[in-house]
């Protein structure tokens, strides 16, 4: 009875006037970011980020929350219409998504993605409610040896999703604790500072959010020479008929967006998981049940509705790990904690407990959001073609200059711009060269947390590390990590075995 009245509470926070317009102004934002071929959800929050600043705290998180969900569905405009994935989540959204809209079936294709996206943001919620504050209970028993254990089982978690570039991966996790070094300790010294008194208090998470997401992309799209040119091929209305779907296509989509919904939130609550994973999990098992696996890549309306629910639920499970243990599941999370942090609160299982207008407000707001993302999602697809037609060459330079701006509104600081775009810089070449973006967030997150709960562990222990084995609730982490380990071990194992199996194969044939 407290959750649905704490429920309660929050719905009517989210339903003040102020709140609904700002939640209209993120979904149609997010949607903006989304449906531009480049920038996505991770990079759309960091660069609206500073204009939230002036908000409070409960209005602020509603709007990027809003950005957060609107862009995961923005990304599929472009990966239907022009074969351009607005991020990495929508590039399964090609698969079928661009055929169908070949076609002539892009009306139905964008239709039932969206109420795909409004189903998965809808269960997710529900499944949020439910599951949100029996976590915060349970990580609010936890000492700093579990909190410890468990970003490094996070952290790890990445690492082992990261497919084929998991050193990679890892490199950019420990360059994420590098940088979160900068400063003075906890015990009062300095550490890479270099001397310069602008480094004394760290590097501000805001500016490397913005740098590596919001210049790092634009770079890297002009890198790749990215455009978007006209799409001749794509002509509808809202009126057209061709632009609803047919009844065949409600029937056929119900399954993939059942089991996308809960897949998505089940994997999206995977620290480290994310968007991406979910949505090729996704692909994978529709065309596993598929009568008609062959049409799959051809133009398959459950090809491109199970992953694109799936991607939109993992949105909505990523929030399970930060609101209830502080604990970002993917890069975008990172970024929206950067917001929880700018206000001065700081998500974990004592939120709901101290700050529960805050928390149930962001929660309620997701109802509420997900029935305007619907609306807005069906009746302005047309807008949002025109926008994804809308070339590189003239949106890098303006998100670019509003990189800058919403740097320099921060603190004033002209060196922290210049800092903003070295980490551009880098961004660029972390995507150039395979490295994690989200990973080194993530980790430069989570770094101070690891540190201060190591240290308050030590403190506690007088330096036994025999302190992790004490407890069952660390015992059992250890276990998920050393099954982690297990996991990459295997892995790399039979990646030797198939790369020495031709070799073995091509030894063993008669010479000529």
């Amino acid at each position: 009875m407290d959750t649905l009245s704490l429920l309660w509470d929050g719905i009517l926070t989210s339903v003040t006037p102020t709140n609904i317009g700002l939640l209209a102004l993120g979904v149609l934002m997010g949607m903006v970011v989304g449906a531009v071929p480049g920038i996505g959800p991770s990079a759309g929050i960091a660069i609206l980020l500073p204009i939230t600043m002036d908000l409070d705290p409960v209005a602020g998180i509603i709007m990027l929350a809003a950005v957060y969900y609107g862009a995961m569905y923005g990304g599929t405009i472009t990966s239907v219409l022009v074969n351009v994935p607005g991020d990495a989540g929508s590039v399964v959204a090609t698969f079928d998504g661009h055929p169908l809209a070949k076609l002539g079936r892009a009306g139905p294709a964008l239709v039932m993605a969206a109420a795909g996206s409004f189903v998965a943001g809808t269960v997710g919620t529900v499944l949020i409610v439910l599951t949100a504050p029996p976590l915060s209970a349970l990580a609010s028993r936890l000492g700093p040896a579990e909190i410890f254990l468990i970003i490094i089982t996070g952290l790890l978690t990445i690492v082992v999703v990261l497919g084929r570039r998991k050193l990679l991966g890892l490199i950019s996790v420990l360059a994420g604790f590098a940088i979160g070094t900068v400063g003075v300790d906890l015990g009062g010294q300095q550490r890479y500072t270099f001397g310069l008194p602008d480094l004394t208090g760290g590097i501000d998470l805001v500016i490397v959010v913005i740098g590596v997401f919001g210049v790092g992309e634009m770079l890297h799209s002009l890198y790749r020479g990215d455009h978007v040119g006209p799409v001749e091929h794509i002509r509808f209305t809202i009126r057209s008929r061709s632009f609803w779907p047919t009844r065949t296509d409600v029937l056929e989509s119900q399954g993939p967006i059942a089991r996308g919904s809960i897949l998505g939130f089940v994997v999206g609550a995977i620290p480290g998981a994310g968007a991406v994973l979910a949505s090729f999990m996704s692909y994978g098992v529709e065309k596993a049940v598929s009568r008609r696996p062959e049409t799959f890549g051809k133009g398959a309306l459950p090809g491109l509705v199970g992953p694109e629910t799936a991607n939109n639920g993992a949105s909505t499970g990523a929030l399970v790990p930060l609101l209830t243990m502080g604990i970002p599941g993917s890069g975008s999370t990172a970024v929206l904690l950067t917001g929880f942090l700018m206000w001065g609160l700081q998500p974990g299982p004592l939120l709901m407990e101290q700050n529960p207008e805050f928390a149930w407000g962001l929660i309620a707001s997701m109802y509420v959001g997900n029935v305007m993302l619907l609306l807005l999602n069906v009746f302005c697809i047309p807008l949002f073609a025109n926008i994804a037609r809308t070339p590189l060459t003239v949106i890098a330079p303006a998100v670019i200059l509003l990189c800058v701006l919403g740097t320099y509104v921060v603190h004033g600081s002209l060196f922290e711009v210049g800092l903003m775009l070295a980490f551009g810089v880098l961004g660029l070449a972390m995507r150039i060269y395979g490295f994690s973006a989200a990973a080194l967030v993530i980790a430069l997150v989570l770094g101070g947390e690891a540190e201060h709960a190591f240290r308050q562990t030590m403190v506690i222990s007088g330096g036994d590390l025999g302190i992790f084995l004490d407890r069952a609730p660390s015992r059992v982490i250890l276990a998920v990590i050393a099954a982690l380990l297990v996991a990459l071990l295997v892995v790399a194992l039979r990646k030797r075995r198939r790369a020495a199996e031709p070799a073995s194969v091509d030894a063993a044939a008669p010479g000529d």
